[in-house]
């Protein structure tokens, strides 16, 4: 039986990982700063929730003893260059080192597709320092880069399925950003593939040292993405794109609103960019996936309740049991 450290366990990718892992019967520790946080995982007979500071390095290195892997999940999506720096350089720092201090060897990193580090985007940047940190170490690493993600529990499609539901039109920032969208349950699957893939027989590819792209079938731009959302949610609204210094705008807006931002201008920077799988890199198909297109899933969780929605929530829920 495995013994997996997740980090990042409860948050939206972290949960369909856990989920998985626990089917195979492996033993999964996620660590949180409070409990109430993994109350999506906690159930799960498998899983041990613990709480702890993943930032702070001797609580990290306590951690890590007992364990065969670790799946690093952490990253935020909005901050300052500090922030960022934070999360997804100095992070990755920490857990090389506390994999050498401990023998734990086996990593699976989730990245991000289009990071660079000459990036007009902090977000991209601070990622690709940190896939750089964990490769100069001495460890067992693949690296796994997703497109933006969907699923039940996204914020993406969700977001704007219920933006659509309230305002009579959808005022659009980059809204020719071209995205490849992967399914979660797509990336959670990666990431098994490359924890079984561990240990196995010489003649058979090892993920070990290995960079994947994780991106679905279609490219697909923002606008069509926010009108897939509408006529899969509740209404279908009309897409108004906005010239880029307005939608600068519009960010530094968002930014300035309490809580977390729908979106800002170092987002806005990343769509400067397209979001698509350079083919430079194994895509999912190597792992033996065939990624979903976003038609198949998205009106299993948005608000168009048809019958076959509710068919494909029946038997993905039965798939859980």
């Amino acid at each position: 039986m495995k013994n997996i450290l997740v980090l990042g366990g409860t948050g939206f990718v972290g949960r369909h990982v856990c989920e998985k892992l626990h089917r195979m019967g492996w033993r999964i520790t996620v660590p949180t700063r409070r409990a109430l946080n993994a109350a999506a995982v906690q159930h799960l007979p498998r899983v041990t929730v613990l709480e702890a500071d993943v930032h702070d390095e001797a609580q990290l290195a306590r951690l890590l003893p007992g364990h065969d892997a670790v799946v690093n999940l952490v990253a935020i999506l909005h901050g300052s260059e500090p922030a960022f720096d934070r999360v997804h350089v100095q992070l990755p720092a920490k857990l090389a080192r506390a994999c050498a201090a401990t023998g734990v060897r086996r990593v699976v990193h989730v990245s991000a597709l289009g990071v660079g580090l000459d990036s007009p985007s902090r977000y991209q940047r601070s990622k690709a320092r940190g896939e750089a940190v964990l490769r100069e170490a001495d460890l067992d690493l693949t690296v796994l880069r997703p497109s933006v993600i969907f699923g039940v529990g996204d914020r993406f499609l969700n977001l704007f399925a219920r933006l659509q539901a309230v305002f009579p039109v959808m005022p659009l920032a980059g809204a020719s950003a071209r995205f490849q969208p992967v399914w979660v349950d797509d990336v959670a699957s990666a990431v098994l593939a490359c924890l079984q893939n561990s240990g196995l027989p010489a003649e058979t590819p090892s993920t070990v040292g290995q960079t994947f792209e994780c991106a679905g079938p279609e490219v697909l731009t923002l606008g069509e993405l926010v009108h897939l959302a509408g006529r899969f949610g509740s209404t279908e609204r009309p897409v108004f794109p906005l010239p880029m210094a307005v939608g600068r705008l519009q960010a530094l807006m968002m930014e300035l609103a309490p809580g977390e931002p729908l979106m800002s201008r170092d987002n806005l920077a990343a769509m400067s960019v397209d979001n698509v799988a350079s083919g430079q890199c194994s895509g999912l198909s190597a792992l033996g996936i065939v990624p979903a297109r976003v038609e198949a899933v998205a009106p299993s969780y948005l608000g168009n309740r048809g019958g076959r929605s509710a068919l494909l929530q029946a038997r993905q829920g039965a798939g859980r049991r």
